[in-house]
């Protein structure tokens, strides 16, 4: 059990299955007895190994696809209703930035969508850039923009317009390493600027460890949660790295992982 109540609660799955292909040849389990609560303002990142079903997790949550079983509820109304009132944004592992637009047009795109006039999507915009610390940036196309700068403009556009909770789906996976660590320290300061629950897919032991409130680790598919692992760790720094308690809770996420390949 999480130990938030329902009032305080982000996001609430209960009992989620998710069979695709039912009643064919083909048939696959996905998910099986999901049950998880995330608090709001938690940073959860969901781990397990490759097709456990975290993806599809999140896309539950973000009502990009339905349960077999179960309900999603999004702030207290049901993942459906939450995307109709834009309570979320998503980003992806590709940053999925229009080439033909400018970076601010970029950011600015999801405004457009929802009617904002030209001098608040502007504002808007410049906003979101100082945000993320790209303020000269507004003016250059993405290609102009190496990978870690355009998942920051990915991250701008998603909070462009203020959604309570951010979905993430192995953002910075095409990174490389030093970026990517750098990329994990600037999100979580955007985190705490703006008060944004996050759900976090990743396939990193450390990524995960060093992000997260709590690290929801699922079984081989079909996936079930293993474990909910609490990360207290502080305030996160450079240093937190090779901090002995990173490493210890490292590796007891990375321990549970391997609890389904022992009892195989």
């Amino acid at each position: 059990m999480s130990g938030y109540v329902e009032s305080e609660a982000a996001v609430v799955i209960d009992g989620v299955d998710k069979v695709f292909n039912a009643g064919s040849l083909d048939e696959v389990t996905a998910l099986s007895g999901i049950d998880l609560t995330i608090g709001a303002g938690e940073f959860v990142s969901l781990i397990g190994p490759s097709g456990c079903g975290k993806s599809t997790l999140l896309r539950l949550i973000g009502d990009l696809l339905t349960p077999s079983t179960g309900k999603v509820t999004v702030f207290g109304k049901p993942a459906h209703g939450a995307r109709l009132d834009q309570d979320y944004g998503m980003v992806f592992q590709h940053a999925g930035l229009f080439d033909w637009r400018r970076v601010a047009a970029n950011i600015e795109l999801p405004l457009e969508l929802r009617g904002w006039s030209r001098a608040d999507r502007a504002a808007r915009s410049a906003e979101m850039l100082d945000l993320v610390k790209l303020p000269d940036f507004g003016g250059h196309y993405p290609r102009q923009l190496s990978g870690g700068m355009q998942q920051r403009v990915s991250i701008a556009r998603a909070l462009s317009f203020q959604p309570k909770l951010l979905l993430m789906d192995e953002p910075f996976g095409a990174l490389d390493e030093m970026t990517r660590e750098h990329m994990q320290l600037e999100l979580l300061r955007i985190w705490r600027e703006t008060g944004t629950t996050v759900v976090f897919v990743t396939h990193s032991i450390p990524e995960s460890t060093f992000l997260s409130s709590r690290v929801v680790v699922l079984s081989p598919r079909p996936g079930r949660i293993n474990s909910i692992i609490d990360v207290d760790l502080g305030e996160r720094t450079d240093d937190t790295r090779q901090d002995p308690a990173f490493f210890a809770k490292a590796t007891e996420v990375r321990e549970a992982l391997r609890a389904d390949e022992v009892g195989a």
